[in-house]
């Protein structure tokens, strides 16, 4: 038995530490009408579970259902705490993704922020106590772990409290992963350089020397899965990342996107309210420019 599993095991913590999504077992996704939520809903499917979305856009819930009957779906937001005690009500396990995400809103908006990241997942946290479902597990980032804004701050505080109910609840198993960026992802700038370089338009770029950790969709699903069955109490799980310099990044979407004939239009502004030039995914791990980077070449494939 390991040092940690000796402790957890002090604490009231089984050394069985593995999650398992169970046939016909209900499992509440928040979130889960976002650009991570529905595949990892369309996951837990085929692996047999029942699942329940609560998320504020209506409209994309409406056409969750189309797609998947089966899904029970409830309009609502996470801040509230009703709402939560609806969602989370006769559910086996929780998966927390519902977040204000954003860095540079988060600086103008921070008390949706706050309200968001930090009290709806204490919220769900409080309600667990309540409910005891098998596993609460909630998506983290990279900017809980080199603290420099609002969002990084609200996300480290809700490892903090995860940690905190773990501690007091050895009924149910807390889990955080934690990882950068996913490709494409809502809010990306990805996406507005994408459409830019299709048009032959002027492209903003923060900062080229600046590096960071990037996914794909299904790299991000995939270490959800190995948290349910690697990680042994609520820190933060996450694996070794290769990183990109946001630079290259652009210069691969550009070869890709950009009209044959056509020349680069680039405007730099530096960096942003709560950016960091290089990232860390864990407080003691190296910077972001100290990892294995992907090739142009690499990046053009992901992209």
């Amino acid at each position: 038995m390991s040092d940690r599993e000796i402790m957890n095991a002090k604490r009231g913590i089984g050394t069985d530490h593995t999650i398992q999504i169970e046939k016909n077992k209900l499992y509440l996704v928040t979130g889960g009408s976002g650009f991570l939520g529905i595949p990892l809903c369309e996951r837990i499917l085929k692996m047999g579970g029942r699942v329940r979305v609560i998320a504020r856009d209506e409209g994309k819930l409406v056409d969750l259902k189309q797609k998947h009957p089966d899904i029970e779906i409830l309009t609502g937001d996470i801040s509230d705490k009703f709402e939560v005690h609806q969602a989370m009500k006769d559910v086996d396990g929780i998966f927390h993704l519902a977040a204000s995400k954003h860095v540079g809103l988060a600086e103008i908006q921070v008390r949706e922020c706050i309200k968001t990241n930090t009290l709806g997942s204490m919220y769900i946290l409080e309600e667990s106590l309540k409910t005891k479902p098998d596993f609460v597990l909630a998506i983290s980032t990279d900017k809980a772990a080199q603290v420099s804004g609002v969002y990084g701050a609200t996300k480290l505080l809700m490892e903090r409290l995860h940690e905190q109910f773990e501690r007091v609840n050895p009924d149910t198993k807390y889990r955080i992963v934690r990882y950068g960026n996913v490709l494409y992802s809502t809010g990306s700038v990805l996406c507005k350089w994408k459409e830019l370089l299709k048009l032959d338009k002027e492209v903003i770029i923060t900062e080229p020397n600046a590096t960071r950790f990037f996914w794909t969709v299904d790299q991000a699903l995939d270490l959800i899965e190995h948290c349910m069955q690697n990680a042994i109490d609520t820190k933060a799980y996450c694996p070794d990342m290769k990183s990109m310099r946001v630079g290259d990044l652009l210069t691969a979407m550009s070869q890709k996107y950009l009209p044959t004939g056509s020349k680069l239009k680039l405007k730099t502004i530096g960096l942003q309210p709560g950016e960091n030039l290089h990232e860390k995914v864990m407080e003691e791990g190296p910077y972001s420019n100290e990892c294995d980077k992907y090739t142009i070449e690499e990046i053009k494939d992901l992209i």
